[in-house]
């Protein structure tokens, strides 16, 4: 069973490809490439070996698309990203609460390890 987090994750990157497929490419029903890319997102998110802890794509330490789905990947959330705001706005900003989390955590492990070095150092 999939955990709620990895269905939101599944939810958010198909609203995604949807809106950059029809406002970005015209379409009104997913084309192929991006029914492809949804296929692909979505069988990345079920292999995630985070699972329910999983970061943002964008925070995660691991890189798990194959390049070339990668970059289009990439190129979907750079442009759908700052249009969900209006589209999807509470769950735009539960994404963008996520990732100051992971931000704040990141920033209290180099805060700390500095202070460690410091200690190591004699320079405290």
């Amino acid at each position: 069973m999939t955990s709620r987090r990895i269905q939101e994750e599944k939810w958010l990157v198909e609203q995604m490809i949807h809106l950059y497929c029809r406002q970005q490419e015209g379409h009104t029903q997913l084309c192929p490439n991006c029914r492809k890319l949804l296929v692909y997102a979505h069988y990345r998110l079920d292999k995630c070996h985070y699972g329910g802890k999983k970061p943002t794509c964008k925070k995660c330490p691991t890189h798990c698309y194959q390049p070339e789905m990668k970059e289009k990947i990439k190129k979907v959330m750079r442009w759908a990203g700052p249009r969900m705001i209006l589209h999807h706005p509470l769950a735009t900003v539960k994404h963008l609460l996520r990732e100051m989390v992971v931000r704040a955590v990141e920033y209290k492990t180099v805060k700390r390890m500095l202070s460690w070095k410091k200690v190591e150092n004699g320079t405290d």
